[in-house]
């Protein structure tokens, strides 16, 4: 339906489909393209009925050829893979810890909190003003957002535990970004949380164990038992 670029590096996939698979924010899916043996996974931003919109980065040769994907084209997914985000602890104020493009499923739980009278605060962190996405989508949603920037071109200078400081007390925590970040936020926050982590994937739904990570509770395939840890299991 839609291919669109958002900033120089990240683009909009909107695509019509099959959507009922997909039961909880954060989930993922895994796009087969043409002329690439593995599949490409990616984080759910939002969905409905018969659509599903994904973001996507420009990292490597995969993500490269999808930007020159156009609306009409049939492509194969996987979908409703992962386990997602659980809602049910949140409290009234869950805060929303996000990191470029860690951001895009955060804002389908934003989406789905607010509509469950939850007050979520959105804590974001980019490199630059250039780099901003979902910023008005958030916004939108009647989420408080808070910003950071490296660079200090928009909100606050620093980092997104910088945004997470200023956000003041929440009830939980739930993020989603790259794992030196993930780091970070496990170090600075105050509640219990879920932590939706990346890893390099062969199958997508727990068949070839490539993704298995380490917890407290023994080994976890981040595709199938994943992408959502819970602060209490994981090992650093």
């Amino acid at each position: 339906m839609e291919n669109a670029p958002l900033t120089e590096s990240v683009f909009r996939l909107r695509l019509a489909g099959d959507t009922s698979a997909i039961t909880a924010p954060g989930q993922f899916v895994n796009i087969l393209l043409d002329g690439f043996f593995l599949r490409r996974p990616f984080s759910v931003c939002d969905w409905e009925a018969g659509e599903l919109t994904v973001l996507y980065k420009i990292l490597g040769r995969g993500t490269k050829a999808m930007t020159a994907l156009s609306p009409g084209t049939k492509l194969d997914l996987l979908t409703g893979l992962g386990n997602g985000f659980d809602m049910a602890p949140a409290g009234d104020r869950p805060l929303l810890a996000g990191g470029g493009v860690g951001i895009p499923p955060l804002y389908g739980l934003a989406k789905r909190l607010c509509a469950a009278g939850r007050r979520p605060v959105a804590a974001l962190g980019f490199n630059t003003a250039a780099d901003a996405i979902l910023l008005e989508e958030f916004r939108a949603l009647g989420a408080e957002t808070v910003i950071a920037t490296l660079d200090g071109s928009l909100g606050l200078r620093g980092l997104v535990t910088d945004a997470m400081a200023a956000a003041g007390e929440t009830t939980y925590l739930y993020t989603c970004g790259p794992e030196g970040m993930l780091r970070a936020v496990y170090d600075a926050s105050r509640t219990p949380g879920q932590f939706s982590f990346e890893e390099r994937m062969g199958c997508g739904f727990g068949a070839c164990m490539g993704c298995t990570c380490e917890t407290k509770y023994g080994p976890k395939r981040i595709c199938r038992d994943g992408p959502v840890l819970r602060k209490e299991e994981i090992v650093w």
